[in-house]
């Protein structure tokens, strides 16, 4: 091989040492395309973790005001002595049902996450309970010492037929109110399954218990009461 052809031969250069313009500016429209895609997802995980955090903050502030303050006012109207643990009105099948409720809003928030980003859904839920606590609550202060987590099923001297406050637009403020309470915190949480078992339970049981109480408040005012339930409502849907 002569020194000629030595110098002369051609060199190739090396691959990825010098990329084209071309290949650099496909690498780099890659990456601008990867990054806003993290963000956004990123940024979806982010607004998740802040909807679970309102919504069971509020689930369980909404809890903790109601039994403190059912507990509180009948302390206040019928003195400590007379109430005991049951006036916090938590049963058995109320921890099953908040467990229920608890254990959807888990299920849900993992698998559905999207069932819990319509904001306006929960805070709908929020006034229902608001409204709910606000009824209920009226029917405490209006009643007072009248007021009683039992039924009554013996006249006392001093029992009188309540019709004023808001006992002038709804016969039975209590169970309305605890109604629409029960049912906002499911639509609070945006749990399906659990308004609509919510809604079905109380409304029986509450139904069933109208009948039974007023029952005894007819035999209690008899015609008195026979008016005033034929122009006010109970207060509970689908009840006269």
């Amino acid at each position: 091989m002569s020194w000629r052809n030595l110098s002369g031969r051609a060199r190739a250069p090396k691959s990825g040492r010098n990329p084209s313009p071309s290949a650099a500016s496909a690498s780099a429209g890659e990456g601008i395309r990867v990054f806003p895609w993290g963000w956004k997802v990123e940024m979806a995980e982010i607004f998740r973790g802040y909807v679970a955090i309102r919504q069971l903050s509020q689930f369980f502030a909404a809890l903790v005001f109601f039994h403190a303050s059912e507990y509180a006012l009948a302390i206040a109207f019928h003195g400590r002595s007379n109430v005991s643990l049951s006036s916090l009105l938590i049963s058995k099948h109320y921890i099953v049902a908040m467990s229920c409720a608890l254990l959807e809003y888990m299920i849900e928030i993992i698998l559905f996450p999207e069932l819990k980003e319509y904001m306006w859904i929960s805070n709908f839920g929020l006034v229902m309970v608001i409204v709910g606590e606000l009824i209920r609550k009226g029917a405490v202060l209006t009643a007072r010492h009248a007021f009683t987590h039992t039924i009554r099923t013996y006249h006392e001297d001093n029992h009188e037929l309540i019709t004023h406050g808001i006992y002038r637009f709804i016969r039975h403020p209590g169970y309305c109110g605890f109604f629409i309470w029960a049912t906002g915190t499911q639509v609070m949480l945006c749990n399906p399954i659990c308004v609509v078992a919510f809604a079905v339970v109380t409304w029986r049981f509450f139904s069933t218990r109208i009948q039974y109480e007023e029952f005894f408040l007819r035999r209690f005012f008899g015609s008195q009461y026979d008016e005033y339930a034929e122009h006010v409502p109970s207060g509970l849907p689908f009840v006269k």
